[in-house]
């Protein structure tokens, strides 16, 4: 992939689309595959917002069961499917367990009507491409044997455990970035850290959008016939600047924070509801426990949003009253993250009730014509959500496209017929590599790995292992080379997991940002501020 910015912006766009988080990328990939010609832009590197403060989960939403959403949780578990299927080595069957207490909102009575509902409701879950990818039924382990399994659930009033499955999800940002790889195999130009400051405006119609390149600190005009706004909880304030600051439409937006801690469940992501309208979980990931989420209504401009010692302290506050021995503190965290949800509904008083729906504007009916906004939605459905927009593209363009294949086709770099046998050539293939660093490699990169491997067999000092799970230096010069990293953050945080499970240590993060120094040709000055970046990054809010 190549930031196209820098080197031709003089073509005509059939869709110019805003914002490169996993909305932006679906609808990318959703218009390029049915024949449109197609740009993206994106203000900072492609899913480091909202896509990226995840909770690594792919799922039908449960919880919308409560608030009647059927058909939300039908095409969520749906689409949870179809990525199972076009995204095999990112996206896996994982067991869940909610501990069984007699208050009603875990009760296992009602947890049980819930259950058979939602496996109804998943009907097709047993339609994968690869026999390895199916989902079981529900089921339910005893007291005895819930607490054998994951010792740390309280066992004061426990009754049961309900035991089900979804998906996880393993690299988020990896899995946007597939979508973004397979827009452009399709012909779309994408480019990262290209800022939309203004638009073009011919016959009172958005004809186009001024663009600064904030890495070439140039601005550049792109033209295009229609522009889809897929700035999640920037989306108003795109739609502002194309109404010149007129507009007063306003998304409600949800902070979600998420804590990295030492092990505290097993095998299972263990989801507790300590008190009424709130829930989380505790999910194991790369060794450790990932937990969260929380969803409390942020008020203030998104590009100032930062996680706070006050947002953890709370969430940590629910974990201590639900789980373990309530010991939990700052010092058992190795990393926290935060990000903002954007919500289309304002009719509820708090947003975690608020509905995970997507609504699709055409603003031309509010008079700024040559705009689609996008609002809303979640990152599972946004494959059908890129679908849906293209109904409203094919009337305002007055042109049929072809059918959607978005379902039937693998992401770039996911094209694996069967899981076991892809493993078992990985590991025949580079024996030389350990195990450990072949599986995490396998799964990240997927049909792209011997190009990976390529460079890792160039250079000895390149097989050196950057993780405490297996993996390689490496991966630095591919992420620049091939995945249109410019920054530091970008490699550890997106590209690579170097630093998604905190920090991996100074030795480490000085060997990689010399690494990119070489490859990104950055002086002394440059080399000491992406580090300096990183480690405010890496830091727990005081």
């Amino acid at each position: 992939m190549k930031r196209f910015i820098e080197e031709n912006t003089r073509e005509n766009f059939d869709c110019i689309i805003v914002g490169g988080g996993i909305t932006g990328a679906a609808v990318a990939y959703e218009a390029a595959s049915r024949g449109l010609n197609v740009a993206l832009l994106e203000k900072n590197d492609f899913g480091w917002a909202t896509s990226a403060a995840t909770s690594k989960l792919i799922h039908g939403g449960l919880r919308y069961l409560n608030y009647f959403e059927f058909g939300l949780v039908r095409e969520s578990l749906r689409e949870r499917r179809i990525l199972e299927n076009i995204a095999p080595n990112l996206v896996y069957p994982f067991p869940f367990m909610i501990p069984n207490y007699n208050r009603l909102e875990n009760n296992r009575w009602v947890l049980k009507i819930g259950m058979i509902l939602y496996d109804i409701l998943s009907y097709d879950k047993g339609f994968t491409w690869d026999k390895s990818k199916k989902i079981p039924m529900h089921f339910t382990l005893s007291k005895e044997k819930a607490l054998q399994e994951e010792p740390n659930i309280r066992p004061e009033g426990l009754t049961a455990a309900t035991v089900y499955y979804d998906c996880q999800s393993i690299f988020p940002e990896r899995l946007t970035l597939a979508f973004i790889k397979s827009a452009a195999e399709y012909g779309a130009k994408v480019a990262n850290y290209a800022d939309v400051v203004n638009f073009v405006y011919t016959n009172n119609s958005i004809t186009g959008v001024i663009v600064h390149d904030k890495l070439t600190n140039r601005e550049v005009t792109i033209n295009g016939n229609l522009i889809i706004n897929c700035g999640g909880p920037w989306a108003d304030i795109i739609l502002k600047k194309a109404e010149n600051g007129n507009s007063k439409h306003q998304i409600r937006r949800s902070e979600g924070i998420h804590i990295i801690t030492k092990p505290m469940v097993n095998n299972y992501a263990v989801g507790l509801m300590p008190r009424k309208g709130r829930h989380f979980f505790l999910i194991p990931w790369r060794g450790y426990s990932l937990i969260g989420t929380t969803d409390k209504e942020y008020i203030g401009n998104p590009d100032e949003y930062a996680a706070t010692k006050q947002s953890i302290q709370e969430l940590l506050d629910d974990v201590n009253s639900a789980f373990g021995d309530g010991n939990l503190t700052f010092k058992d965290i190795r990393f926290a993250y935060g990000g903002l949800r954007p919500l289309v509904e304002d009719q509820v008083e708090g947003t975690y009730q608020s509905s995970r729906r997507y609504e699709i504007y055409d603003n031309g009916e509010e008079g700024v014509n040559g705009l689609i906004t996008v609002e809303g939605g979640k990152y599972t459905t946004s494959r059908n959500l890129a679908v849906n927009v293209m109904k409203l593209v094919e009337k305002k363009i007055q042109r049929k496209l072809s059918p959607s294949v978005t379902h039937t086709q693998y992401l770039a770099g996911c094209k694996i017929k069967d899981l076991e046998a892809f493993f078992t050539k990985v590991y025949a293939s580079y024996s030389s590599f350990n195990k450990n660093t072949l599986t995490v490699l396998a799964k990240y990169y997927g049909s792209e790995l011997d190009g990976l491997m390529n460079i890792a067999n160039s250079n000895k000092k390149y097989r050196e292992i950057v993780t405490h799970d297996g993996e390689i230096l490496a991966e630095v010069i591919y992420a620049i080379r091939h995945e249109m990293a410019r920054t530091l953050s970008d490699i550890v945080f997106r590209r690579t997991g170097i630093c998604t499970a905190g920090n991996p240590g100074n030795d480490i993060l000085k060997l990689v940002a010399e690494t990119a120094a070489k490859e990104l040709t950055w002086d002394e000055k440059e080399l000491k501020q992406q580090l300096k970046s990183v480690q405010q990054r890496l830091q727990l809010p005081k």
